[in-house]
């Protein structure tokens, strides 16, 4: 945070309460880089804080039952609950077998730690970068709405925010009209992370495009074509819908609409990376139309059918890079991986939480916009001079 910003946070402002972060488990390093961003702010502005991370525990009994502990005092706080419903390495034991923790188990505990706090805190927060039950957002057939009857279950025992990062619809938060609900989107760490990554990237016109991969990422895609000030293309999904498969209508092919990318380099980005299907055939499709290099990007790297086609697609040339998050769990494989590039979000999760706990609009402490075109003039001064 720049001293400009510090000081309109902590001199010009003062906090909601004293603040308070709890970490579930399989969220303990973000919650941890988060703290100490805070912490730094504090002690530069004289504030002598040393640490806002509140230890908790969700112990299970050995039928599978579990509980929720608040191991020190959180009457009067600020307290923001840091959840990753993604983790799957979380484990814990039933009748003495290990089970991975599923989205569900996350959410059930973060329930329990809800109701731990006994109405003590001063306001709850919950930080939520992938949304419960997100990706069953709409109700096609007699279907649940898994997504929108959780944000109701959380207003109802006392959330009065959540903090989510690129949600698969944000239209989910219409669930909760009265309910404070952020959606996040990190562009600038993206293009911050990429241009850093690729010194030699040309982002000009001529060689430089953004695709979205299907009608639902337009949005996201769009913005950054506008922002870098090139030509947007597009897939769309052409499916079967006269089967399902897994819950959902098999793809039978993807069709571009859009410029020719002879030649250059393609940008797609995309909110998840599940299987990483859809991805892969879209880079291959687009190196049939002769693309020069295939950058993909998603906010939530799972990769749920392994990492394997991902690495032959690489070795092919079919894909040059993959950028990711560390919002969600990444397997430590991937972070090993030459064609996978970290986006780090928790500066910017930190900034969010702090102008909450001071009753501030973020606008005050960053801008995307001004940050992306301070960056990309940057570059452009590199260029030149360089």
């Amino acid at each position: 945070m720049t001293l400009a910003a510090s000081d309109t946070l902590y001199r010009k402002n003062k906090s909601v309460a004293p603040l308070g972060i709890i970490a579930m488990p399989g969220s303990e390093q973000l919650a941890e880089k988060i703290n100490r961003y805070l912490v730094q702010w504090a002690n530069d502005n004289g504030i002598p804080d040393t640490d806002y991370m509140i230890e908790c525990e969700c112990p299970r009994f050995a039928s599978g039952d579990g509980k929720g502990l608040i191991k020190s005092t959180i009457r009067g706080k600020d307290l923001f609950i840091v959840i990753d419903v993604g983790n799957y390495s979380c484990t814990y034991k039933m009748f003495d077998r290990v089970n991975s923790m599923s989205p569900d188990d996350h959410y059930q505990d973060l329930k329990r730690i809800i109701q731990a706090a006994s109405g003590k805190a001063h306001r709850l927060n919950v930080v939520m970068p992938i949304l419960y039950g997100g990706r069953q957002h709409r109700r096609n057939y007699r279907e649940s709405l898994d997504c929108a009857c959780a944000l109701q279950e959380l207003e109802a025992m006392g959330v009065e925010n959540i903090i989510t990062f690129d949600a698969h619809d944000p239209r989910v938060s219409n669930a909760v009209p009265l309910m404070g609900i952020d959606n996040v989107i990190p562009s600038y760490q993206v293009l911050k992370t990429m241009l850093r990554c690729m010194p030699d990237l040309d982002i000009t016109p001529d060689n430089f495009m953004v695709i979205s991969p299907d009608e639902g990422a337009l949005g996201r895609n769009m913005y950054y074509a506008t922002m870098l000030g090139v030509n947007l293309g597009m897939f769309y999904k052409r499916r079967d819908y006269s089967k399902i498969v897994e819950g959902k209508n098999p793809i039978v092919a993807h069709e571009y609409l859009g410029n020719p990318v002879d030649g250059k380099t393609v940008f797609v980005a995309d909110d998840i990376i599940a299987s990483g299907e859809s991805m892969l055939d879209l880079a291959r499709s687009l190196k049939e139309k002769n693309a020069s290099r295939i950058l993909a990007y998603a906010t939530y790297g799972l990769f749920t059918h392994g990492l394997e086609k991902f690495d032959k697609a690489y070795e092919e040339g079919v894909l040059d890079a993959v950028f990711g998050t560390n919002l969600t769990y990444r397997n430590p494989e991937l972070l090993e991986r030459e064609w996978f590039h970290e986006v780090d979000v928790s500066k910017y999760a930190a900034y969010f939480i702090a102008s909450i706990n001071h009753d501030v609009s973020i606008s005050t402490v960053i801008d995307p916009h001004e940050k992306i075109h301070a960056l990309l003039a940057k570059r452009h001064d590199e260029k030149v001079s360089g």
